[in-house]
């Protein structure tokens, strides 16, 4: 499986406004960004960048098309492409930029791990935004990359005051009560979530992590083929439908599917350690080992990814190489590492 899943929204923004006479010029970069503005809201992103291109190569102070240009750059996971966007539309506001271009930036900022100007954005526009559902949502997201989980609970509680069906709030209080093992309060979150947008990608896939855990392994591939039929090319969920079947015998499909995530998300540590789960279990150990080797390189927090690596050495006949990862799993508060630790180790 993969980590639970947060929606990142953005904010859409048409409003126009020119100050005085316009020109031609102007006038027809109106025209391009308010037709940019319904291929936006219709979801046709590449569309919507061309027209505001458009708008801007014929008024390039037009800021709110750079500003709805980076949204739909945003849509189309071209984070840094957005980031870069909303920082030209920010520096030519200059101290008068809007409150949705610093909540835009601060929204890609958090995409690319860069927190610091996450928390600078927000800072900017707090007072302003103090009723706003979707600042409290992108605050919570904040909080959660700086590990304060009580805060970001706050702020998710807060966004679902000011917006009670914010099915992007209750996806990610879902995903936080999930990692705080709080599952109950997860599920109805999730399923909460469902109720308002049968489609939420997130959700759907988040649900299928709760079924996994369960282990029933029918419903959570259920949940899982949602989400791929909503986007085929989502890594996480291939992957995840991958550990599925590699759970319930079906192990040539689950290499396929889990090849495939890897080669849209490389540096996957939960696909490789199913990788190497798959080779474990077909008895090709050198190929395992070379999988969970490159998943604890990553050094991202992979449930039971040291417990899986050790029996690869223990297979090959390296009991004290499985040992030493066990203790380090141990020390990681893996369980499957605990369990083999103490079984094999602790003599």
């Amino acid at each position: 499986m993969n980590p639970i899943q947060l929606h990142l929204g953005v904010l859409l923004f048409f409003t126009l406004f020119f100050a005085g006479c316009t020109s031609v010029d102007q006038e027809d970069a109106s025209n391009f960004f308010l037709r940019g503005n319904i291929q936006l809201s219709q979801r046709n992103y590449e569309e919507a960048i061309r027209l505001y291109d458009e708008a801007i190569a014929k008024y390039p102070d037009l800021t709110d098309a750079y500003l709805n240009k980076g949204i739909a750059l945003l849509e189309l996971d071209r984070t840094q492409a957005a980031y870069e966007v909303l920082s030209v539309a920010i520096e030519r506001e200059g101290d008068d930029a809007s409150g949705p271009a610093y909540l835009t930036r601060a929204e890609a900022a958090l995409r690319l791990g860069d927190t610091e100007t996450a928390t600078s954005d927000l800072a900017k526009i707090t007072q302003a935004y103090r009723d706003s559902a979707q600042y409290f949502l992108i605050h919570g997201n904040l909080m959660v990359a700086k590990s304060n989980a009580a805060e970001a609970l706050s702020d998710y509680d807060r966004a679902l005051r000011l917006r009670p069906a914010f099915e992007e709030a209750l996806v990610n209080r879902g995903a936080l009560y999930f990692e705080q093992k709080a599952y109950t309060n997860a599920e109805a979150d999730f399923l909460k979530a469902l109720q308002i947008a049968p489609n939420q990608p997130q959700a759907l896939n988040n649900m299928g992590l709760l079924e996994s855990r369960r282990e029933n392994w029918a419903k959570a591939l259920g949940y899982f083929e949602q989400a791929l039929a909503l986007n085929p090319a989502d890594p996480l969920a291939l992957n995840n439908k991958g550990y599925a079947l590699l759970r319930t015998g079906k192990a040539e499909e689950a290499f396929r599917l889990v090849s495939r995530s890897l080669s849209l998300q490389p540096e996957n540590g939960y696909a490789l350690r199913n990788l190497g789960i798959y080779y474990l279990q077909s008895g090709k150990l050198a190929e395992a080992i070379a999988q969970f080797d490159q998943a604890m390189k990553l050094a991202q927090p992979v449930e039971e990814l040291y417990g899986w690596a050790g029996r690869a050495y223990q297979s090959q006949g390296q009991l004290d190489r499985a040992c030493g990862i066990w203790q380090k799993g141990t020390l990681l508060d893996d369980p499957l590492a605990k369990q083999q630790y103490a079984a094999l180790c602790q003599r």
